[in-house]
C-alpha cells in the first residue's frame, strides 16, 4: 500500500494553508525549467544569442543590438507563451477536477471551440481588432459553457455526462467555425486560419496582458480560497456536502474561472490544443498525489507551451511550425495513449 503523501501547514493569522512538499517541489522545478526554456527560446532564431548574453540583456547589461532583438522582437513572444501555457494548464486542472475525468479538457468539452467561434465571429463579421477579438473569445466560451451546462442538466456539471455533451457541442461549433471561414474575405480567412491553428507569431506584450491579469486574480482565488473545496469535490458530492462545501457555488466559480482562463488564452495565441489536457496529467504523475494539483499543472503548462514553441522553430530548418501544430501532434499521441490506458482499466 502506498503511503499517504506528507502535508505541511502554514498559518497566517486566522488562515490555515495546507500544502504538499512534493507538489511544491515539482511546481518549483517546472517553473525553473520554464525559465530555462524561455532563455534558450529567446536566444534562438536567425541571429543566435547565447544564454549568458540573454541573461545579461534581461538584467539591463546587454549590448544595444541584442537588447533590441530580445526586448522588442523575441521577449513578447516568449512571455505570451509562458502566460498562455500557464493559463491553459490551470484551466485543464480545474476542468479535470470538475469532471473527475482525465478527458475533462476544454479542447474536448467544447469550450475551446466556443472561444474560437466568438473570436471568428468578431474577425469575420465585424472586422474587430485584438481587444474585440478577446471579448468575442470570452463571450463565445461562456456561451458554450452555458449551453453545455444546460444540456447536462441539474447535477450534470461533472463526470461522464458533461464530457459527452461537451463533445457534441464541440462538433457543432467546429461546423460553425468552418462556415464562418467560408464567409470571410480571402485576407481575413488566411489570418483566421493561422489563428485557429494556434500561433505565437508577432505577439506583443498587449496580447499577454489579459491572460496574465486573469492568472493574477483567479489563480490565488482557486488555490487559496477554494483549494480545500476543490479537493473535497473530487471525493464526490455527498462527501463534499457532508463536509460543509457549498457545492453549487464552488462548482460555478471554478467553471467560470476555467472558462475565462481558456478564453483569454485563446484570444492571445489562438485555440492551442492539448496543453490543457496534458499538463494536469503530467503534473499528477510527477507529484504522485491525488487532487487537482493546481500549481504544478500551471507550471507544467508553461513548460509545455514554451517547449512546443522551441520545437516548432527547430524541427524543420528553414520552416517554422505554428505552436498549435506541435501541441496537436504531440498531444494527439498522448490522448491516444491515455485512451488506451483508460480502456485497459475498464473506464471507457
Amino acid at each position: 500500500m502506498r503511503a499517504a503523501p506528507r502535508t505541511g501547514v502554514v498559518r497566517l493569522g486566522g488562515l490555515s494553508l495546507r500544502f504538499r512538499p512534493r507538489a511544491l517541489l515539482v511546481a518549483a522545478a517546472c517553473l525553473l525549467l520554464a525559465a530555462a526554456l524561455a532563455i534558450v527560446l529567446i536566444g534562438s532564431g536567425d541571429f543566435t544569442i547565447s544564454p549568458a548574453n540573454v541573461v545579461r540583456s534581461l538584467i539591463g547589461q546587454g549590448q544595444p543590438a541584442e537588447d533590441f532583438i530580445i526586448h522588442r522582437l523575441r521577449l513578447p513572444r516568449v512571455v505570451t507563451a509562458l502566460v498562455v501555457g500557464a493559463a491553459l494548464g490551470l484551466a485543464g486542472a480545474l476542468f479535470q477536477s470538475l469532471t473527475r475525468n482525465p478527458l475533462g479538457s476544454p479542447d474536448i468539452l467544447g469550450f475551446t471551440q466556443g472561444s474560437a467561434a466568438g473570436a471568428l465571429a468578431v474577425i469575420v463579421l465585424f472586422g474587430g481588432g485584438a481587444v474585440a477579438m478577446a471579448a468575442g473569445s470570452v463571450v463565445g466560451a461562456l456561451a458554450a459553457g452555458l449551453a453545455i451546462y444546460a444540456l447536462a442538466g441539474r447535477g450534470g456539471a461533472h463526470g461522464q455526462r458533461l464530457v459527452l455533451f461537451g463533445i457534441g457541442v464541440a462538433a457543432i461549433l467546429t461546423g460553425l467555425n468552418g462556415y464562418l471561414l467560408t464567409q470571410a474575405k480571402v485576407f481575413e480567412a488566411a489570418g483566421a486560419m493561422l489563428w485557429l491553428v494556434g500561433s505565437l507569431d508577432a505577439r506583443d506584450y498587449a496580447d499577454a496582458v489579459p491572460p496574465l491579469v486573469a492568472l493574477a486574480v483567479l489563480a490565488p482565488l482557486v488555490m487559496i480560497v477554494c483549494g480545500r473545496a476543490v479537493r473535497m469535490l473530487e471525493m464526490g458530492d455527498e462527501a463534499a456536502r457532508a463536509l460543509g462545501v457549498p457545492i453549487g457555488a464552488v462548482r460555478g466559480l471554478l467553471l467560470v474561472a476555467a472558462v475565462l482562463l481558456t478564453a483569454l488564452a485563446g484570444a492571445a495565441a489562438g485555440p492551442v490544443s492539448f496543453v490543457a489536457l496534458t499538463a494536469p496529467q503530467l503534473a499528477r504523475r510527477l507529484t504522485r498525489t491525488t487532487g487537482p494539483n493546481l500549481l504544478p499543472s500551471l507550471a507544467m503548462g508553461a513548460v509545455l507551451l514554451t517547449a512546443a514553441d522551441w520545437v516548432g522553430l527547430h524541427a524543420f530548418p528553414g520552416r517554422q511550425l505554428p505552436v498549435g501544430v506541435v501541441t496537436g501532434l504531440l498531444g494527439g499521441g498522448y490522448l491516444i495513449w491515455l485512451l488506451v490506458n483508460e480502456r485497459k482499466a475498464g473506464r471507457v
